[in-house]
């Protein structure tokens, strides 16, 4: 492991599910403590940090409609998990600057009282002052995953990789929670997770950094300490490439 960081700009990619740590829903402040003194660690490396957030743990578009018996029509669904996401960047924005984080949330939809619109130059300009930023609100369109939007914003303002959030320590053949010889992958190519259809991010999303050469660590969350690890250049997780 280096004692410098081998990724100068990292985009973090954060569930919703994964900010409501052991509720049924919500979020867990606890995790969002985990997560700042985290970020906090990395951004004392000198890597700047900007984030995608989910929203899972509030509103999942289609997927809550369906479940709750709602015949809504799939854009208004997806808008709806959309906002969601913001409740989530304006929690996490709040613990971060109490832990002396200077942040700013930029939003595909703009709401000019509560954050920033996503500006791509405005973006990078905060990168290089030293804030976190946190990206909400998807793409700001229907259709498209958070996953598709981390892929995208993580190329718009040149990032080193994507370091993929998750509940387990990478990616698997199966469910490790439901597949007990469940085998993990230490590495894959972006074409391997296409053709195998695992469930690491979407196929756009992954296309995208496919095409584009952008990697994909997917790792643990739930273990203090994995992101600085991972910026160091420790093997951690599944790194796809």
């Amino acid at each position: 492991m280096s004692s410098y960081p081998v990724y100068k700009r990292i985009l973090l990619k954060l569930s919703g599910e994964a900010l409501q740590g052991k509720k049924s829903h919500g979020i867990d402040h606890s995790v969002l403590v985990s997560i700042s003194r985290q970020i906090k660690e990395i951004r004392n490396l000198g890597t700047d940090v900007a984030l995608v957030l989910g929203a899972g743990n509030i509103f999942r578009g289609q997927e809550n409609t369906a479940s709750l018996g709602l015949n809504m029509d799939r854009s208004v669904a997806d808008y709806m998990g959309m906002l969601a996401t913001v409740i989530n960047g304006l929690a996490l924005q709040d613990v971060l600057e109490k832990n002396g984080m200077p942040t700013r949330v930029m939003t595909a939809i703009e709401m000019q009282r509560i954050a920033e619109p996503y500006i791509r130059r405005k973006a990078i300009r905060h990168l290089e002052k030293g804030r976190v930023v946190i990206f909400v609100a998807g793409t700001g369109n229907p259709y498209f995953t958070t996953d598709t939007a981390a892929a995208l914003r993580a190329m718009e303002i040149s990032a080193d990789c994507i370091l993929k959030a998750t509940k387990v320590d990478g990616v698997y053949s199966a469910d490790p929670f439901k597949v007990k010889n469940a085998s993990k992958f230490g590495r894959l190519k972006y074409i391997d997770v296409l053709k195998k259809r695992l469930k690491v991010m979407d196929a756009t999303a992954v296309s995208l950094c496919m095409d584009n050469k952008l990697p994909i660590v997917v790792f643990n969350l739930n273990k203090d300490g994995n992101i600085k690890r991972i910026v160091l250049g420790e093997k951690i997780g599944t790194v796809i490439n």
